[in-house]
């Protein structure tokens, strides 16, 4: 089932939010400083290929903590904006609620990526 759920999510726009991560993480891999956040930004955008059945598990280490009120400031907040806006739109329909859950899931990820776990 998650496979049928995967392949739904990329043809109704997963492609388009993948591309939008790699957008941001080769702008922040072009400074030598911004490297971790263009490996993060690339791992995100392996997750919007293929959201459903991944969870997340916290760590709240020191130095995630600081990294992640940088990414905040930085890019995670219009990142995190754009799949609230998605996840909305889809769960205006009975049928998109799962698309939209998934996006608020990745929202939440694009506000605190650093310190996580997929499981």
């Amino acid at each position: 089932m998650n496979l049928i759920m995967n392949l739904l999510w990329d043809v109704l726009g997963g492609i388009v939010g993948a591309i939008l991560w790699c957008i941001f993480g080769a702008l922040w891999c072009i400074t030598i400083i911004g490297i971790p956040f263009g490996i993060m930004c690339f791992k995100m955008a392996g997750l919007v290929i293929w959201p459903f059945g991944k969870e997340f598990a916290y760590d709240n280490k020191p130095l995630s903590i600081i990294f992640d009120i940088l990414w905040i400031l930085l890019t995670g907040a219009e990142l995190a904006i754009f799949h609230f806006v998605l996840g909305l739109v889809f769960c205006v329909t009975i049928i998109g609620i799962p698309f939209g859950i998934q996006h608020f899931k990745i929202g939440m990820q694009a506000l605190l990526p650093f310190g996580t776990h997929y499981v």
